[in-house]
């Protein structure tokens, strides 16, 4: 597990933060359900992790009443969000300006921030974001669906039968595979209580930041998937019309957490990549996007096992996709390309 530190918020609970990876520094505001100590096992979010981490100095946290934070959620809305936001940056001593990134209801607090704190954000990234929560779009039936979504997840989330988590973890991934079905239950479980859980997504469902995208001065971008059953694609939109000269990318994809095995995911990355001025997946030579995806999980210390499960393929396959890398980046171990791709950066 990567080093962990706690920083205290305004109404005295603990967050936990971590800080990883190499490059140009990148905060992601945090979101829904993460967990500092599994995620990088997670079939469902080691792939986001390794991807950062390879290209990135990359600071992320547990939100209140999740993960490693304490559990006690205290004062629920966007002013703690951002707040909770300002005091993990400030605890890490990030390098200034920085790209911060946000998924989901993460994109709140990071437009707060960056208005608040124009010259200290590069860039900003949003990925299947919103700044209406579900209760204040003006769409009843939403509202409701929403509703009910909360009260199944209070009322049935500790329940023997994995349906009911389903009515919730399966918006997330509407193809997901079993495995991955059931690694995100469990992450839920490890994360939140039902209790805490229903709470944060009322909190969420209330949220509404609509009337700082305008005063949003930073380049933009706005990645979404375009039938995201979290977060409408009309929300993306909504983003990018109202933050001035925001870019809008819309990706051929049905999952609100973006999987390795989806074009999508290859499309996000180069996209995000690009905007920020890094160095490209392009600029690896004549990598496959399925090459690029294994050379990312190489970079960060995976096993041949550990990349087979996370991108759902066999380790025979694992080993004869890097034997083509080391190929094509002139090597033959797994250190020299660890090493050379630390070069090239």
């Amino acid at each position: 597990m990567r080093p962990v530190r706690f920083v205290a918020t305004h109404d005295d609970l603990s967050l936990a933060w971590t800080r990883s990876g190499t490059g140009p520094p990148l905060v992601k505001a945090s979101a829904w359900l993460t967990h500092l100590e599994y995620d990088a096992e997670s079939p469902v979010w080691s792939h986001w992790l390794s991807f950062f981490e390879a290209h990135f100095d990359y600071l992320r946290y547990d939100e209140r009443g999740c993960g490693l934070s304490d559990r006690a959620t205290g004062q629920l809305d966007i002013e703690s969000w951002t707040d909770d936001l300002t005091r993990v940056i400030d605890a890490a001593t990030m390098p200034e300006p920085f790209v911060l990134l946000a998924m989901s209801q993460g994109t709140g607090a990071a437009v707060r921030y960056a208005v608040r704190y124009p010259e200290r954000v590069s860039h900003l990234v949003l990925i299947g974001g919103y700044a209406r929560g579900a209760f204040r779009r003006g769409d009843e039936k939403g509202a409701n669906l929403y509703r009910a979504v909360v009260d199944i997840f209070g009322t049935g989330f500790d329940h023997k039968n994995p349906a009911f988590r389903e009515v919730f973890t399966k918006r997330f991934l509407p193809h997901g595979d079993p495995e991955k079905i059931q690694w995100f239950n469990d992450l839920c479980r490890r994360t939140v209580d039902a209790e805490t859980g229903a709470r944060l997504l009322d909190a969420r469902g209330k949220m509404d930041v609509s009337a700082s995208l305008s005063d949003v001065t930073c380049p933009t971008l706005v990645i979404h998937a375009r039938d995201d059953g979290v977060a409408p694609l009309s929300e993306g939109r909504f983003l990018a019309q109202h933050i001035p000269g925001a870019v809008f990318h819309v990706l051929d994809s049905p999952n609100h957490i973006l999987q390795p095995d989806e074009p999508a995911w290859a499309a996000a990355k180069e996209a995000i990549l690009k905007f920020v001025g890094a160095e490209t997946e392009a600029g690896h030579p004549d990598l496959t996007p399925r090459e690029q995806a294994i050379l990312e999980e190489i970079c960060a210390a995976k096993s041949n096992k550990d990349i087979a499960r996370t991108l759902g393929v066999s380790e025979k396959t694992v080993r004869n996709h890097a034997t083509r890398i080391f190929a094509k980046l002139g090597v033959a171990t797994r250190q020299e390309a660890i090493l050379k791709m630390q070069d090239r950066r």
